[in-house]
């Protein structure tokens, strides 16, 4: 049952205990989940669908409201105007202070280059996106107006394209989506935070994402990776490319890739230049870690560090002490600074009302479909319109067959109002056509006029034939639609900003492996997911381990600060690191939180780990259902340094430990029946597949699993052989009773 919060309330009789009304200071008695149902859902609500999440146009409302008020004030085609302008007149849409709409039109603004496509046009100073400290000026100050490229995400607004609501004081209408021409929910990089869930999405190349967008629509099946190479960012940078990473984020929308900076060597002043970094750092982050790493002795080779930026752009200058590789040092500094840094992709977006978390695919289904929707709404319109002049000109071609006839009928005709009647009656029309007729000119009372208005009857209904035809034919809106994204990609369609590394060309630097400083450490990790890597000297001084409240210490193991350790997680991945990556602590501290220290996908924490000095032996995933995998511990060797890989072990059944093994080794499984089975890990063939499901080792009764797996002790059993059979599987054996004496502390 839920918590209760106990209050007073002031005592009221009996018989008038219904009439009391609860006011300020009254305090009732209410289940939690009823407080958080009325009160805290409705704002988790709002957060995610009025701000937070983005929609299949692209844009979150915040930005919708501020591009479309733009829009209204004329400035997809006029002069800038102060930024101070536009904010007051979004206030109308965005009931928000100023500083929030401010920073909402500095983000979309080419000047602050947080946008591979801006859509807002600046002239001032706007800030940068790589520079926390270089900081926009007041709204004041700017001016702006809207980029050339908006053109395509109000093109035919006004034709019903999209539905138009009220806005939050029912004196405006706005619209509720823009009909973008293109994909730009994946062209402009966004990212949000709601209540329970976030958004993630990178930008892509304009003319990449159109063209995928194409083939797409001509064939459902299409393979996008033939189109779409990888993510493109405004700040350029490189991205290291592994396909199988990248084929998953492109099938899920969940994942992460690694983005480095770019960089130049000056020989004559012996010094390097940045010029381009990841989105997801800034210079000044950059500056402080490199400075730090130089403090604390682990980068020797660089005597000064400075921020050159000027009007030209992003420029970071490190000067390198004489003889040092620029290289080396390079490949040093992606390894422990910003320098290079991941990009976590969660292409979470509100569809019709529901945030979905979709693969580049499907979110390019569903935008197909959205823009079907809004062309088919644009030539519906466009018909309707064009019916409507075709039967006014109808009614204009009676006219002509006795023009002097309705001079007549209007001549004689006593009261204005009954003009229109008449004329229905003298030439058989109908109220519309009489009215146009009734409504035209003296001056225009002539077959020349006429006779050029009725030339357009037949266009007319060419016109109406053809749009009739568009709507009931689903290929030539998809023909239209082609037409539009072939149009934007000859309009504004640019090169790749961002090269592509492929993670095979990144040769993995064996001098600046050894450069690690090389100590004895002892590294705990425990069963809630945290991590701690300790000196002996600091370790015979240390008291007691500090953990989290029910944490414990799983696994304790004494090696050195150049060890590689393997986090098996439990979404069946394993994220590699060094020991050397992470801070020597004491026993009174937490220690490292693996799943933030490694940045895993959200609900994901580290089950197991492996410390591993050279890749020789084998990985041993025990399972519930007694089956055992023994995989080769080369399979989790990587050439190309990956940090994390996928379907790490088996998720057919759930796993009990993981553990590893330089050689085999006797170990003992106990079932929660009781039974207890010792076997030799030499027993069981390995693998190369990470993924395998495993041998039978343990047979297990029907409502029974493995329930733990250990080390055979010395000593442990006074006859070991009553547990070991012959052949495996094996159901094991109850425990003798000069045994369980010796199993109390097992």
């Amino acid at each position: 049952m839920a918590r209760k919060k106990r209050i007073d309330v002031p005592q009221v009789e009996e018989e008038n205990i219904n009439a009391h009304i609860i006011g300020a200071g009254d305090v009732v008695e209410q289940f939690i989940t009823e407080t958080l149902e009325t009160n805290y859902m409705p704002y988790a609500m709002s957060v995610i669908m009025s701000r937070a999440i983005p929609e299949i146009d692209g844009l979150k409302p915040s930005h919708r409201k501020l591009l479309y008020t733009m829009y209204k004030m004329g400035l997809l085609n006029g002069a800038r105007v102060k930024s101070a302008n536009i904010v007051g007149r979004t206030m109308q849409l965005n009931p928000h202070g100023d500083m929030a709409i401010y920073e909402t039109m500095v983000r979309l603004s080419r000047g602050n280059e947080s946008l591979l496509h801006p859509y807002v046009d600046s002239k001032g100073n706007f800030g940068k996106a790589y520079s926390k400290n270089m900081a926009f000026a007041a709204s004041r100050y700017t001016e702006a107006k809207l980029d050339t490229i908006s053109a395509e995400l109000f093109r035919d607004i006004d034709k019903d394209t999209v539905d138009f609501v009220d806005n939050y004081d029912a004196t405006m209408k706005e619209p509720t989506l823009l009909p973008v021409t293109f994909p730009s929910i994946l062209v402009n990089s966004n990212t949000g935070i709601a209540v329970g869930m976030a958004s993630s999405i990178c930008s892509f190349n304009l003319r990449e994402i159109c063209e995928t967008t194409i083939g797409l629509i001509k064939d459902k099946d299409f393979d996008i990776m033939e189109t779409l190479k990888a993510p493109d960012f405004i700040g350029g940078g490189k991205i290291v490319y592994d396909r199988e990473q990248m084929s998953e984020i492109f099938r899920t929308g969940r994942g992460g890739f690694k983005v480095r900076a770019k960089y130049t060597y000056d020989k004559a002043n012996n010094c390097i230049d940045i010029t381009e970094i990841p989105p997801t750092t800034t210079a000044e982050a950059i500056i402080d870690k490199v400075i730090e790493k130089v403090k604390a002795n682990s980068i020797r080779e660089i005597s000064d560090i400075r921020d050159e930026t000027d009007k030209k752009g992003l420029k970071i200058t490190i000067d390198l002490k004489r003889g040092t590789d620029a290289e080396k040092l390079m490949a040093k500094l992606y390894k422990m600074t910003p320098l290079e840094d991941t990009f976590s992709c969660n292409f979470n977006v509100l569809i019709a009302g529901v945030p979905q978390v979709l693969g580049i695919a499907d979110l390019l289904t569903e935008w197909i479909a959205f823009r079907t929707e809004c062309v088919n709404r644009r030539v519906y319109f466009d018909l309707t319109k064009a019916k409507d002049k075709l039967h006014l000109l109808l009614g204009l071609q009676k006219i002509l067959l006795d023009i002097d006839k309705a001079i007549k009928i209007v001549r004689e005709t006593e009261e204005e109002a009954e003009v229109v009647p008449n004329l229905m009656i003298g030439f058989g029309i109908d109220q519309i056509q009489a009215e146009y007729v009734a409504e035209i000119k003296l001056r225009h009372l002539n077959r020349e006029y006429i006779l050029k208005r009725l030339n357009d009857v037949e266009d007319l209904k060419k016109q109406i034939e053809d749009m009739e035809d568009i709507l009931s034919s689903k290929a030539r809106v998809k023909k239209i639609i082609v037409g539009e994204l072939n149009q934007v990609i000859g309009k504004y369609g640019k090169d790749r900003r961002t090269e592509i590394l492929y993670a095979q060309e990144i040769e993995e630097n064996e001098e600046e492996i050894e450069a690690v400083p090389d100590y004895p450490v002892t590294v705990f990790f425990t069963k809630e997911g945290y991590f701690k890597k300790i000196t002996p000297l600091s370790l015979r001084m240390s008291g007691e381990h500090k953990l989290k409240e029910n944490d414990e210490i799983t696994m304790s193991v004494e090696t050195t600060n150049s060890v590689e350790l393997l986090f098996f997680t439990n979404k069946c991945q394993v994220y590699k690191s060094r020991a050397c990556e992470f801070d020597d602590t004491k026993a009174s501290v937490l220690g490292d939180y693996v799943a933030t220290k490694l940045q895993m996908e959200p609900d994901e924490t580290a089950l197991f780990m492996a410390v591993v000095k050279e890749y020789k032996g084998y990985m041993l995933f025990f399972f519930q259902n007694g089956k055992v995998a023994k995989v080769d511990i080369s399979a989790y060797e990587t050439k190309q340094n990956r940090k994390k890989l996928i379907k790490a072990y088996s998720d057919k059944s759930p796993i009990v430990k993981a553990v590893y093994i330089p050689e085999d080794k006797e170990l003992v499984m106990k079932s929660t029946a009781g039974r207890y089975l010792l076997f030799n890990s030499g027993a069981i063939s390995a693998k190369t597949t990470k993924d395998s499901q495993g041998v039978a080792v343990m047979s297990l009764k029907k409502g029974h699993r493995v329930e733990s797996v250990n080390d055979v002790r010395e000593g442990q059993f006074v006859k070991p052989g009553r547990y070991r059979t012959k052949t495996l599987p094996s159901a094991g054996a109850i425990l003798s009773a000069e045994d369980q004496g010796e199993q109390l502390t097992f």
